[in-house]
């Protein structure tokens, strides 16, 4: 009898990875994957531990998933990740509905946990060492993350990743391509590339100009048209990756950058460094260098000693900056962070009033820069049929990362057919807070290299 795994996959895209990859290592021993959780003989939560929202989310989905094993088909429960790696002896105290542990280093174990469950089956030991692990694709099929490095070399006051997933660790620039030559063959048409720290790609093996370098060949691939970079670090962004953004099409000219604050005295708290004026002249470098770029970034308020003339100077920044997209996240008070040891903590109530107040702003920021859209055309990747309407499909602009920014939103269409995971000129009619609303006016073809006869051509060398 083949055994069904369910899965369940919580927090940033780096974890979805981690997921597709238990997934496609379990696939490929002829476990069946299953969508259905009430239909699986073994569960899979594979956590998030990072702040406090994280973990109430994931202790809620691990004790729902707890139920279904008492009450269902389930017999076996796995909890891996994050949440896994920094409180493995509260899990498997708190919830002995568990059956086994995998932390962030143990992923590879999943088989061997799951065969124990296959009668007379075993794991196949003789299996070599695969620098490519197999995945199982749970994005649409013609969009995919690609992870770059794990772990993080920053110390940052109010984060626990280092500890949680180590130091910055590079993938070899071979396997990365190897891996990305795979997904163009499957049909995948957009990488984002994802990691701790992703532009410190390549300084752990020694590589100048490491992430322009991969950037540089990932763009060679036939079949691929968008390659984006998420959670890129203010003080490791290299020069000639701006150069490169701004002479490469394949390059998306958007750029997730998390600056954390604007007060010098908060940055200087949390261990970020810099201050408003000098992160100032890197947006304004930023934005000289790759003209039209769409700039994402993530502030943090509430920070211990965040004073109102810190929190205002932040509302300053951000209003004279007009980030095209900006999420507004609470501070967690994590115990095991230099931060946890800070007094002056903000009350909740204060947090969340500066969080709405941020977010308002930048939601009139946001409709006015949509509305310098009206009546134009733009390239948009179409994802599908929106989730809440059918009569309504939704997709992105290059200047758009999927499920953080907004969409384009399709409600009417000049040409008889449309297919998900192609290309299509969009004349944006309406400008929303967030989204965009408009028209499918045409397709647009693919380059001349990504015929299909140039999809055997190969952009990497073994090292």
């Amino acid at each position: 009898m083949t055994l069904k795994i369910g899965f369940v996959s919580l927090g940033c895209p780096k974890n979805l990875v981690d997921s597709e990859v238990m997934m496609g290592q379990l696939s490929r021993e002829g476990f069946e994957i299953t969508a259905d959780r009430s239909e699986a003989d073994i569960l899979v939560v594979n956590t998030c531990g990072f702040i406090e929202p994280a973990k109430e989310e994931s202790i809620q989905n691990i004790l729902e998933m707890a139920e279904m094993k008492k009450s269902g088909r389930c017999r076996k429960l796995i909890v891996a990740g994050c949440l896994a790696e920094r409180y493995r002896p509260q899990v498997r105290k708190e919830i002995p509905e568990v059956d086994a542990v995998l932390g962030v280093h143990e992923l590879d174990q999943i088989v061997t946990l799951c065969t124990e469950e296959a009668p007379g089956k075993k794991p196949d030991r003789s299996r070599k060492h695969d620098p490519v692990p197999p995945r199982k694709l749970t994005t649409p099929g013609h969009s995919a993350y690609l992870k770059i490095a794990e772990g993080c070399g920053h110390e940052c006051a109010f984060c626990v990743i280092p500890q949680i997933r180590g130091p910055h660790r590079s993938r070899s620039m071979s396997s990365i391509l190897r891996e990305a030559e795979q997904l163009a063959d499957s049909g995948v048409v957009e990488l984002n590339l994802v990691s701790q720290d992703t532009t410190a790609y390549g300084q752990d093996r020694n590589l100048e100009h490491g992430l322009a370098r991969l950037l540089e060949k990932l763009a060679q691939i036939p079949g691929v048209r968008w390659i984006r970079f998420l959670y890129a670090y203010p003080s490791t962004l290299d020069p000639a990756v701006l150069e490169l953004m701004a002479s490469e099409p394949k390059i998306c000219r958007y750029l997730d950058l998390p600056l954390q604050h604007a007060s010098g005295r908060i940055l200087h708290r949390m261990r970020r460094g810099g201050t408003r004026r000098s992160l100032e002249r890197l947006v304004g470098r930023i934005r000289r260098a790759v003209p039209a770029v769409s700039l994402r970034t993530a502030m943090i308020v509430g920070y211990p000693g965040e004073t109102r003339e810190d929190f205002q100077e932040l509302m300053d920044f951000c209003a004279e900056m007009r980030f095209e997209h900006l999420g507004v996240f609470l501070y967690s008070d994590e115990e095991e962070t230099a931060s946890f040891r800070e007094k002056n903590k903000i009350p909740r109530r204060t947090m969340e009033s500066r969080q709405m107040r941020l977010m308002t702003q930048q939601a009139r920021i946001s409709r006015k820069i949509n509305r310098a859209f009206l009546g134009k055309e733009v390239e948009v990747l179409l994802d599908g049929v929106h989730p809440e309407s059918e009569w309504l499909f939704q997709g992105r602009m290059a200047g758009q990362a999927p499920e953080i920014d907004g969409t384009v939103l399709i409600n009417e269409a000049e040409i008889p057919e449309v297919r998900a995971g192609c290309f299509y000129r969009v004349r944006i009619t309406q400008a929303l807070d967030h989204d965009l609303v408009g028209t499918i006016v045409t397709g647009t073809p693919p380059a001349p290299a990504e015929h299909a006869a140039g999809r055997s051509k190969k952009v990497w060398t073994e090292k």
